[in-house]
């Protein structure tokens, strides 16, 4: 296999693992083991009391992009790398039954715990999808917003990942995104000594990178703001776009 399909894979089989940590007895077991840096903390005592416990159990984030979004009623989102659910839910809220809100996951293991948690939450405006974020199975000019929480940074192939949000977006459609963000100073080399790709670190981009990424894509007013340090040099951060209309 190649780097990249090794790669997938390994990210694959990480958040699979995620999946059946939460779910392996019948039982929200807690949350899978990650560091304050991610995860539900993350998140609002008001926001985690809106979900069933398995979609906060599952969350591995490195932000909240319901903050980053400012979602409306009636718009129409697209979760990239849904998990079990919880933003995927939280936005169906926030955007009401006039609008909809669909995740989109590679991980078998983790959409079947979002569809549960789905029809745990009574959620009517929800559809969960199964693809690559670099294949996206929505058609163009068709979302008002793209959301994603510290999963652009596991993709082998950023650059159509850029290309396929720029594309499903319609004209005047926007990106909130959290993600991890590496200093301008660190090389690839330097990013990879701070933590592995699965773990979201060795695999970000650089803040020049990312921006000039989205520019390249065709994106405007891009913004890039750190939030908080999760490794040496390395930045949670919430980025914004717009599609030009």
């Amino acid at each position: 296999m190649s780097d990249s399909t090794d790669l997938r894979e390994a990210v694959r089989a990480r958040y699979a693992a995620a999946a059946t940590a939460v779910t392996e007895d019948g039982d929200c077991c807690g949350p899978v083991e990650v560091d304050d840096n991610f995860g539900s903390t993350l998140y609002s005592a008001s926001e985690r009391d809106e979900l069933p416990a398995e979609a906060i159990a599952a969350s591995l984030g490195c932000g909240n992009p319901l903050a980053v979004a400012e979602l409306r009623e009636g718009e129409r989102v697209l979760d990239l790398g849904s998990g079990g659910g919880i933003d995927v839910l939280l936005s169906a809220r926030r955007v009401g039954p006039t609008g909809k809100a669909y995740g989109l996951d590679m991980t078998d293991e983790m959409l079947a715990l979002a569809l549960a948690n789905k029809a745990k939450a009574g959620a009517q405006n929800v559809e969960f999808l199964k693809g690559t974020i670099e294949a996206i199975p929505l058609p163009g000019n068709t979302i008002d917003v793209v959301i994603s929480n510290c999963v652009i940074n596991l993709s082998t192939d950023k650059p159509a990942v850029f290309a396929e949000m720029f594309r499903v977006l319609a004209p005047g459609g926007r990106i909130g995104v959290s993600d991890v963000v590496a200093d301008d100073s660190l090389t690839a080399a330097q990013r990879a000594e701070r933590g592995s790709y699965v773990g979201c670190i060795a695999g970000a981009l650089t803040f020049t990178e990312y921006r000039e990424g989205l520019q390249a894509a065709g994106f405007g007013d891009v913004e890039i703001i750190p939030t908080h340090e999760v490794a040496d040099g390395m930045q949670s951060a919430i980025i914004r776009a717009v599609k030009p209309s």
